[in-house]
C-alpha cells in the first residue's frame, strides 16, 4: 500500500506544495508561453507529474503509471465519449443541411451578432451544460457561432467565457451532488449556498460577452438585453437551486434567460451593417432571408429536443435506477493507495457507468437524430468515425491531462496543495474559491474538483471557525471559473472550430477574464463570511 505524504519535500508543507504545482505550471507555460501544441504540452505535463510523484512524493513507479492509466481511461470515458457523440450529432445535421436551417432560425431572432452570442453561447450553451456538460456546450456553441459568421478565435473565446455560470449545476446537477456526497453535507443546503453565489456571475457574464464581441460599443448599445438575460438567468438559477431542484437549476435558468432576451424589443432589432462588418469575418451567409418550411425547421431543432427529452426521461427514478444497473465497478489493477490518515482512496476502484453516462444518452439521441433526419446507417457510422478522426489530437490531449490529474490526486500532490491553502487561516475565505479554480484548471471538471477538495474545504472551515457549507460551495463556485482555462476545454474549443494547435492563443485571451471573475467570486465569499454579506446565506 502506498500512503500519501503531505510534506515529502524536506518536511515542509510549503516546499512540497511548490513542487506539487510543477505539472500544472508546466502545462500552462508550454501552452501560453512557449505556444506548444496542446497534446504535446499535456504529455510533457504528464511526464512532469509522474517524475514528481515518483521522485519527490515517493510513489512506486508501478502505481504511478497505473494511476496515469486510470486517468487516461476516465478521459476516454465519460469525457471524450460525450464530446465525440455530441459532435457526431452536429456533423449529421451539417450533412443533411439542417444545421443551416437551425442557423437561419437563430439568425432571424436577431441579426445583431452581440445578441446572437447571448442566445447561442449563454442561453443555448447553458441548456447543453445542464443536460450534458463535459465540453459539449463549448464544442457545439463555438461551431454554431462560426456558422453565424464569427471569426473562429472569437467564437471559441465567447463559448469558453459563456460556459461559466451554469457549470456548478451542469450535467443534471452532478457537481453539487458530488460535493454533497464527499462532504456529507445535505444536498439541499449545499445547492442553496451555491445558488446564492453563481447567480451573481450570471449577472456579469452576459455583459462580458457583448464586450468580447464588440468592445465598449457593444456594451453601450446592448447592455439592456444583456442585463435582462443575465438577471432572468440568475433569478431562475436561484429559485430552482433553493426551492425546486438542483438538477433542474440550469434548465430553468437557460429557458428564462432566453425568454427574457426575446422579450426585450431592443434585442430583436437588426444590427447596423458597420457593426456586423467590424465584429464578424464578412462571410455571413446571405441565405438568412430564405424561408424554410416549418416541417424542416422542426427537424432542425429535433436533435436538441431529443437530447432534452432523453436526458429528462433518464432522470425519472425508475429509468435512472434501470440505467444505473448497467454500471460496472472494477478494482483497478496495480493500485493500492491510502490517504495521509491511512484510509483507502476512491481511486482504487474504477466505476464505468455504461448506461447512465451523458455520452451514452447523447449516442441514443444521435441514433434517433439519424432516423428523424433520414441519415442512412452507413452514412451515420461513417460520420461517427470521421468525428473520432477529427478529434484524434483532442483525445490525446484530454487523456494526457486527465492522466496528469489522476497522478497528482493519487500521489498526494493535490492534497498537499490543498492543505497548504487550507493553512491560510483568516485568509481561507478568500483562497477557498482559488482552490476550486485550481482543481478545475487541472481536471477540467467541477465535479472532479469537488471530489478532490470538497472534504478538505469542510475540515479546514471547521478548524478556522468558518461555515463548512460556505467553503464547500465556494469550492464549486470558484471552480466554474477555471473551466475556461483547463487544457481539455481549450483543446475541445480549438478542435471544434478548426484551430488545432492554437490552444495557447485561446489561453492568453481567456486567462484575464478567468482571473478577473475569480477575484470577484473571492470577494463575494469573503463578504459572505462576514457581516457584510452574511445575510445572503440561508
Amino acid at each position: 500500500m502506498y500512503v500519501q505524504q503531505l510534506e515529502p519535500v524536506a518536511g515542509s508543507l510549503g516546499l512540497s506544495a511548490l513542487v506539487a504545482t510543477l505539472p500544472l505550471v508546466t502545462v500552462l507555460v508550454l501552452l501560453g508561453g512557449v505556444r506548444l501544441k496542446a497534446h504535446l504540452a499535456g504529455l510533457v505535463g504528464l511526464l512532469t507529474a509522474v517524475l514528481v510523484a515518483w521522485l519527490a512524493f515517493r510513489m512506486p513507479l508501478g502505481q504511478t503509471l497505473s494511476s496515469a492509466a486510470q486517468g487516461a481511461a476516465f478521459g476516454l470515458f465519460p469525457i471524450m465519449w460525450i464530446v465525440v457523440n455530441a459532435l457526431w450529432v452536429y456533423r449529421m445535421t451539417v450533412h443533411t443541411r439542417h444545421f443551416d436551417i437551425l442557423r437561419r432560425s437563430f439568425g432571424r431572432l436577431s441579426d445583431d451578432p452581440r445578441i446572437q452570442a447571448l442566445v447561442v453561447a449563454f442561453c443555448f450553451g447553458a441548456l447543453l451544460e445542464a443536460l450534458a456538460g463535459f465540453g459539449a456546450p463549448v464544442a457545439i456553441c463555438s461551431v454554431m457561432l462560426v456558422a453565424l459568421g464569427f471569426e473562429p478565435v472569437k467564437a471559441a473565446v465567447v463559448a469558453l467565457v459563456a460556459n461559466t455560470a451554469p457549470v456548478a449545476f451542469g450535467a443534471m446537477g452532478t457537481p453539487v451532488v458530488t460535493l454533497a456526497q464527499v462532504t456529507e453535507l445535505p444536498l439541499d443546503t449545499v445547492a442553496s449556498v451555491v445558488g446564492r453565489q453563481t447567480p451573481l456571475l450570471a449577472l456579469v457574464v452576459p455583459l462580458v460577452l457583448v464586450w468580447l464581441v464588440d468592445g465598449r460599443r457593444g456594451l453601450r448599445e446592448t447592455w439592456v438585453p444583456a442585463l435582462a438575460c443575465g438577471l432572468a438567468f440568475a433569478v431562475g438559477q436561484f429559485i430552482a437551486s433553493n426551492y425546486v431542484s438542483a438538477q433542474l437549476a440550469d434548465i430553468g435558468a437557460a429557458l428564462l434567460g432566453a425568454g427574457a432576451l426575446v422579450a426585450v424589443p431592443h434585442a430583436r432589432r437588426p444590427a447596423a451593417e458597420p457593426v456586423r462588418s467590424a465584429v464578424l469575418t464578412g462571410v455571413r451567409s446571405e441565405d438568412l432571408d430564405e424561408q424554410d418550411p416549418p416541417r424542416e425547421v422542426a427537424r432542425a431543432y429535433a436533435p436538441y429536443a431529443l437530447i432534452v427529452v432523453i436526458f429528462s426521461v433518464a432522470q425519472v427514478p425508475a429509468v435512472k435506477d434501470w440505467l444505473a444497473g448497467a454500471t460496472q465497478t472494477y478494482d483497478w489493477p496495480f493500485l493500492n493507495v491510502a490517504d495521509a490518515e491511512g484510509d483507502p482512496v476512491g481511486g482504487n476502484v474504477f466505476t464505468w457507468p455504461i448506461g447512465s453516462t451523458g455520452g451514452t444518452l447523447v449516442l441514443l439521441a444521435g441514433v434517433c437524430t439519424a432516423v428523424v433526419l433520414g441519415v442512412h446507417a452507413r452514412v451515420a457510422v461513417r460520420e461517427w468515425a470521421a468525428t473520432v478522426h477529427e478529434l484524434r489530437f483532442a483525445i490525446l490531449t484530454v487523456t494526457s491531462v486527465l492522466a496528469l490529474a489522476y497522478v497528482m490526486n493519487l500521489s498526494g500532490q493535490a492534497a498537499t496543495i490543498g492543505h497548504f491553502v487550507a493553512a491560510a487561516g483568516a485568509g481561507l475565505a478568500f483562497l477557498s474559491p482559488v482552490l476550486g479554480w485550481f482543481g478545475v484548471a487541472v481536471s477540467g471538471s467541477d465535479t472532479s474538483a469537488n471530489a478532490l477538495f470538497g472534504a478538505l474545504q469542510v475540515s479546514a472551515a471547521r478548524e478556522s471557525g468558518l461555515s463548512p457549507e460556505l467553503l464547500a460551495a465556494a469550492n464549486s463556485s470558484g471552480g466554474v471559473l477555471g473551466k475556461m482555462i483547463s487544457p481539455q476545454n481549450l483543446t475541445i474549443a480549438c478542435a471544434a472550430v478548426g484551430l488545432a494547435g492554437r490552444e495557447g492563443d485561446l489561453l492568453r485571451k481567456v486567462l484575464p477574464w478567468s482571473l478577473g471573475l475569480l477575484l470577484v467570486m473571492c470577494l463575494i465569499v469573503v463578504g459572505q463570511s462576514t457581516l457584510v454579506l452574511e445575510w445572503m446565506l440561508p
